[in-house]
């Protein structure tokens, strides 16, 4: 192991469904299999890709292209609606499979997720034959394929899991960290998006072993915090820990127009509808909430957001009426509307209630 790489005594798993949306349609629908597929909108208006089948991937379709752009690329391209219900009962089956094995899970949405399996003696103690057990449990239990990464920390993991995908195993040991690393795009590493990217292509930083001869104060100072974090990362560290109990800070829905509105009566119906399905999910999720906030985004992309806070919870939907009404009436009226969303934050267990909040803090 080279002296740059710090050895944890981690052994760390991510598991990502392959293709999760448009596998599960493909399952419970014969005649999708095999076929260019995409979860989402409408292809005529501003519907976007929820999930892209492996078979359309091939034409350059992913994950958040527009539903026009993909029927461009692929004209033979299937459009299907998501099924939200049955992606969240699927991935509570697999959930299930998972924390059989250990409590440590931490999930990041409904398709993936970061496990913990430092110490547990099963599978003699392999966290690489752990990772096959549960490919091959969620295979036999759902129908489905799901690639794994191993490795010491989350970051290795990640990257390790798309490595061999579909339905692949990949592992990333400390001693093979280092070149590992030094060969990765910057781009693939965990919280370096297109626009840091760049920045960093200025620097003529480009790949790991240019991010790590790069000095953490430079970093720093381009960067600030997450300059530190880069600089880690580029030298294998990464300490963050699996979070088996992920505290939600907010809960909301939004949705976008086919067509831009401006009549305050339609805005407001939809408001109240979006309203609706945030409340449902704070429910569902048995929390309360003591904060609303109405997001709008204007015809040239440009959103705002108003937000008023309550010293006793929201009680029902209908109750924050009120406050979106009057949120509403504050937001400028200069363009036609393209979306709208509700969120609920300063959230608490349902059965637990928050001190006396200050609103002048």
């Amino acid at each position: 192991m080279t002296a740059s790489i710090i050895q944890a005594p981690r052994k760390i798993i991510h598991i990502d469904m392959d293709a999760f949306y448009a596998s599960v349609e493909q399952r419970d629908f014969p005649e999708l299999r095999g076929k260019p597929l995409v979860v989402g909108g409408d292809p005529s208006g501003r519907g976007v890709v929820a999930a892209a089948s492996y078979e359309v991937r091939k034409f350059g379709v992913r994950s958040a292209m527009s539903c026009y752009e993909a029927r461009k690329r692929c004209p033979d391209v299937l459009f299907v609606l998501p099924r939200f219900e049955v992606y969240r009962a699927v991935s509570a089956d697999i959930r299930a499979i998972m924390l059989s094995l250990t409590s440590q899970v931490e999930p990041l949405s409904l398709d993936e997720a970061y496990l913990d399996v430092t110490g547990l003696q099963v599978h003699r103690g392999s966290a690489t034959l752990m990772a096959n057990w549960l490919r091959a449990q969620i295979l036999e239990q759902t129908g489905l394929t799901a690639s794994a990464g191993v490795s010491f920390n989350k970051m290795l993991a990640k990257i390790a899991s798309d490595l061999n995908k579909p339905n692949g195993t990949a592992v990333i040991t400390p001693a093979d960290a280092d070149a590992f690393i030094s060969t990765l795009p910057i781009e693939r590493f965990h919280g370096i998006g297109k626009a840091t990217a760049k920045r960093l292509h200025d620097m003529d930083i480009r790949t790991g072993a240019d991010l790590k001869r790069a000095p953490a104060a430079l970093l720093v100072n381009e960067f600030g915090k997450r300059g530190q974090f880069y600089h880690d990362i580029a030298h294998g560290r990464d300490a963050r820990p699996v979070k088996a109990e992920r505290q939600h800070k907010s809960v909301g829905s939004e949705t976008t127009f086919r067509d831009n509105l401006s009549a305050d009566d339609k805005l407001l119906a939809q408001i109240y509808e979006q309203n609706a399905d945030a409340f449902t999910q704070l429910s569902n999720k048995q929390l309360i909430a003591y904060s609303v906030t109405l997001k709008i985004k204007y015809a040239d992309f440009t959103q705002i957001t108003r937000s008023h806070t309550l010293s006793t919870a929201f009680t029902d939907m209908k109750a924050a009426h009120y406050w979106l009404d009057k949120l509403f009436l504050d937001i400028p009226r200069t363009l036609p509307i393209r979306l709208v969303g509700v969120t609920y934050s300063s959230l608490a267990p349902a059965d637990q209630k928050l001190p006396q909040l200050n609103l002048f803090d």
